[in-house]
């Protein structure tokens, strides 16, 4: 059993070991304040700290885990063998010359998140505004590096010690912002359509749109037989949707959810993946809108919802997650920014959420997610060749430190149509890749 001194135990700091050992290393320790017993201790010990105790391998402390306040910080990131490093120490007695621990807390809680900064249009913390974006480190897993750095080191002082092997994991997630393109819309919704192709001359979708409608040809938006297909050659791949149940305004624009047809492609979907809500674009900060898509999914799967991601990734911390929490959803796929891809939290896996106003550790469990479709598609307006390069980069960095990742994808951009060509060859293409890797990791 790992052994960690520390001088005082916070929240905070008794949080981030947890991220770091239990749910990235996957390693029990247990903490102690006593130097007596941490002297005694025989097998493999930690200090982390101002000082030096003496013996074990000691990590010297910055004030941020000590510290219950929200405040400017100066994380000062510089590499350390080749990767970045934030909140530098200076002791040569350090067996790493930065505080891992600071780091991951900075990361992880988002703590930048809670300082001033500018918005996007949505009023969504930019990736443009990250510490990871501005120092070129928002596709690295800074987190998992650092943790790895720091069982290296214990390894190193101990060579017996043994830390499991980590595996790399994909999930596939799919949020449903319209399950159909033309069916179901209502006769208001389905003539502002048609009256839009007929005005922009486009007759190729007049004629479609009326095949559509007549059951003459099939919705473009209902991929999702062929998306089960896929899975079903992939066995090792887990699958989600977040089917959006709200209301229609400016920016929720679903298919009713008292459609019978909506309400059984739901059915059918939920025998075969998990399911989640797709909470609605205001919903992030009004527990009573929550809770009424909420019971609308859960109605109709005939089942208890405990996931979610906000549509346009839309949230403030922590209000966000105190809604979701109030309604008793205990795990979110919202950690991910819409208009870079990369690791926002500095990491694939999951973990808690620590809300920092309140100061403590929640059962609301975090699933970053790496990349989304429309990110490259609309906000960096890529190729499918260059989209299909970032990718593979960001699955090898994955699987470099035996993370997990995960993707968004939405049923609209694999549908071979209003511009996504390519993208369902694409899906494929990565699908088989990470299978590909996994396979080689079972045998």
């Amino acid at each position: 059993m790992l052994l960690i001194h520390v001088p005082r135990l916070t929240n905070r700091l008794g949080y981030t070991l947890n991220v770091l050992f239990r749910y990235i290393l996957r390693k029990d320790f247990e903490i102690t304040t006593d130097i007596s017993i941490f002297k005694r201790h025989e097998g493999a010990k930690l200090c982390y700290g101002p000082n030096e105790i003496g013996e074990g391998v000691f990590l010297r402390s910055c004030d941020l885990l000590f510290q219950t306040t929200i405040e400017e910080q100066n994380p000062r990131p510089f590499m350390h063998e080749g990767t970045a490093a934030i909140f530098p120490v200076y002791n040569r007695s350090s067996a790493l010359p930065f505080d891992p621990f600071a780091a991951t807390f900075y990361c992880v809680s988002r703590y930048e998140e809670y300082l001033p900064f500018v918005s996007d249009m949505h009023g969504r913390f930019p990736a443009k505004e990250s510490l990871a974006y501005k120092n070129h480190f928002l596709t690295v897993a800074v987190v998992d590096r650092w943790a790895l750095m720091v069982a290296s080191v214990i390894k190193e002082a101990y060579p017996n010690e043994s830390f499991p092997l980590r595996n790399f994991d994909y999930e596939d997630t799919f949020d449903i912002d319209a399950a159909y393109c033309y069916k179901h819309k209502g006769l208001i919704r389905t003539f502002s359509g048609l009256g839009r192709d007929l005005f922009a001359r486009r007759p190729d979708e007049v004629r479609k749109r009326f095949r559509v409608l007549l059951h003459k040809e099939k919705d473009p938006f209902d991929v999702f037989d062929y998306i089960l297909d896929v899975h079903k050659k992939h066995h090792g791949i887990s699958l989600k949707f977040f089917p959006l149940m709200a209301d229609y305004n400016v920016y929720d624009k679903p298919i009713s959810y008292q459609n019978k047809e909506f309400q059984q492609l739901l059915q059918h979907l939920g025998d075969y993946a998990k399911m989640g809500l797709h909470g609605s674009y205001d919903s992030f900060h009004d527990e009573n809108k929550m809770s009424i898509e909420l019971e609308r999914l859960e109605s109709v799967i005939h089942r208890k919802t405990v996931r979610n991601r906000f549509h346009f990734l839309r949230m403030t911390l922590p209000k966000a997650y105190e809604t979701l929490l109030a309604n008793g959803i205990t795990h979110d796929y919202s950690m991910g920014f819409a208009d870079e891809p990369g690791y926002r939290a500095g990491t694939g896996n999951p973990y808690h959420f620590f809300d920092l106003e309140s100061d403590y550790e929640t059962q609301l469990t975090i699933h970053p997610f790496v990349i989304m479709d429309s990110t490259l598609y609309y906000y960096k307006k890529t190729s499918v060749e260059v989209a299909e390069r970032i990718y593979y980069q960001l699955i090898n960095e994955a699987k470099s430190v035996g993370g997990r990742f995960c993707a968004l994808w939405h049923n609209q951009s694999i549908c071979e149509d209003f511009g996504w060509q390519g993208w369902r060859d694409l899906y494929e293409r990565v699908i088989d890749y990470v299978d590909e890797s996994i396979k080689i990791r079972n045998q």
